[in-house]
């Protein structure tokens, strides 16, 4: 699991490296009233696509890592991810002139037309990658993302080299999902258009809960923006708001690589009754999540140097939104965590509890804030309850297991935050070196730790056997998994 997730935190890592360039050019390009709307439309796609995805990824995930044969269940995935995809694009064709009129930008109509294309692109995509990660085929699904980061890269770059700009990220969006879907076809290939039986599948058990509990994230994280927008907030501001969220979204790779894997992981182990190696898992997990904070406290000190490397002058005012959102970003991972791990437990209607109050929350407090604070309110709101619920996620996994152990981790991580936070204040530089400082300070952070007794000696011999891991993994498994099963076929036949 472990090498399995260092994999696709590297691929996952292409994400912000890609999404930083091309915002870079498109922000010059487009301006940041141009580059605002464009963050507008695909802040709409992408709560889109992360509530459809979420409808059955975990419950997918879940139930594939624990079958005999992931066909049954993979195939009715793909299909109503499928149908769901459909008819999320033909309601968007129908409401994209409300919601720009709605917004006051109407050339976002254009945008989310073309977009939504790609909505079912997405979820066929995400439920051939929540199958393979179901069977362990972790650095599969890596090889699919940097498949689909570098393709988006070189198609973005190539169009606005002929011409496009804001066009020219919505296609290279649609192709990147397109060369995504083919890379994953390669390794599994349920079947696209056959129904099947739904007492043959177990997913709706936890397709609801864990919908609801996704929907409610991706509302209450992304909410901020639009709250802004409506009262009153220009396209230029939008566009601030959107690049600080842009650079936030760093922790949420750790949650993208981690999770899946944790949640497959977690399910085998729970299936065959190991419930101290369950434990020991979950509370690494959250472990990861806690020290990540000191990480993010750097960030949020060179905020001001961050933003104008990757964005220009002209998006300065984004580097206070940016030092809010990015530590409520680790707090974000916490909570993505201990939802992934109730999924696990078998309690998935926890997780609607931990998070569905946050989105009338967040609602209340836009309300209240915004109109007086603007984006640094919608910042701070969206920040405060993701620290919230992490939280309430702890406290709920607290009622399974013993999670003492984490004291000492959250002791450490919260005196080395301020530490972290000067460190990345500290001596002002400019241009690519603000990177080099963040690194050292990162690694400052990292030997502090140790000094601190937070690793333990298995932990860094561990490390230290990682080290020598291929980053690209060997021929994936499927086929010899396929061989396997028809070797064991034959001897049963035999016997």
């Amino acid at each position: 699991m472990l090498e399995g997730g260092i994999r696709n935190l590297i691929a996952a890592g292409l994400f912000p490296l890609t999404a930083l360039i091309t915002a870079g050019i498109l922000s010059r390009r487009a301006g940041p009233d141009g580059y605002g709307v464009l963050v507008l439309a695909m802040t709409l796609i992408g709560w889109i696509q992360w509530s459809l995805n979420s409808v059955f990824s975990r419950a997918t995930i879940k139930h594939v890592g624990e079958a005999k044969d992931w066909r049954p269940i993979g195939t009715a995935a793909v299909n109503l991810q499928l149908m769901l995809g459909a008819a999320a694009m033909l309601i968007l064709w129908l409401l994209a002139a409300p919601i720009s009129r709605l917004l006051g930008e109407p050339r976002l109509f254009g945008y989310l037309v073309l977009l939504a294309f790609d909505i079912p692109l997405s979820c066929v995509v995400q439920a051939h990658r929540h199958i393979l990660t179901g069977i362990g085929e972790f650095g599969t699904c890596a090889l699919m993302s940097t498949g689909r980061w570098v393709v988006r890269l070189v198609l973005i770059v190539g169009l606005v080299a002929m011409g496009l700009s804001i066009s020219a990220a919505i296609l290279g969006t649609i192709g990147a999902s397109i060369v995504e879907l083919m890379l994953a076809r390669r390794f599994v290939r349920p079947a696209l258009f056959r129904r099947v039986p739904a007492a043959d599948w177990p997913l709706w058990d936890y397709a609801l809960p864990l919908f609801l509990s996704a929907l409610s994230v991706g509302t209450f994280v992304r909410i901020g923006l639009f709250f802004l927008k409506a009262f009153g907030g220009t396209a230029e501001q939008a566009g601030q708001y959107g690049a600080a969220q842009n650079l936030a979204q760093l922790p949420s790779l750790f949650a993208m690589s981690i999770a899946p894997l944790l949640l497959s992981t977690l399910s085998r182990v729970l299936s065959a009754q190991d419930q101290t190696q369950a434990r020991e898992l979950g509370r690494n997990a959250l472990r990861l999540g806690l020290i990540l904070v000191p990480i993010t406290a750097i960030v949020a000190g060179a905020a001001g140097e961050l933003v104008v490397l990757f964005f220009g002058v002209a998006f300065a005012p984004a580097a206070s939104l940016l030092a809010v959102l990015i530590l409520g970003s680790a707090a974000l991972l916490v909570l993505t965590v201990s939802t992934t791990i109730l999924v696990a437990l078998g309690h998935p209607s926890l997780t609607v509890k931990l998070t569905a109050p946050l989105v009338p929350l967040a609602m209340i407090g836009h309300l209240l804030v915004v109109p007086r604070l603007g984006a640094v309110g919608a910042a701070g709101v969206t920040a405060l309850l993701e620290f919230a619920g992490a939280a309430a996620g702890i406290f709920a996994i607290s009622r399974f297991w013993d999670l003492g152990p984490l004291r000492a981790t959250l002791g450490r991580s919260i005196v080395l935050a301020g530490f972290a936070y000067v460190l990345g204040a500290g001596l002002p530089v400019t241009g690519a070196w603000v990177l080099v400082k963040v690194v050292v300070a990162a690694v400052i952070v990292v030997a502090a730790y140790w000094a601190l007794g937070e690793w333990s000696l298995e932990e860094m011999t561990l490390a230290r056997s990682l080290l020598g891991m291929r980053i690209i993994p060997r021929r994936p498994s499927v086929a010899m998994a396929r061989s396997h099963n028809a070797a064991e076929r034959l001897v049963l036949q035999a016997g």
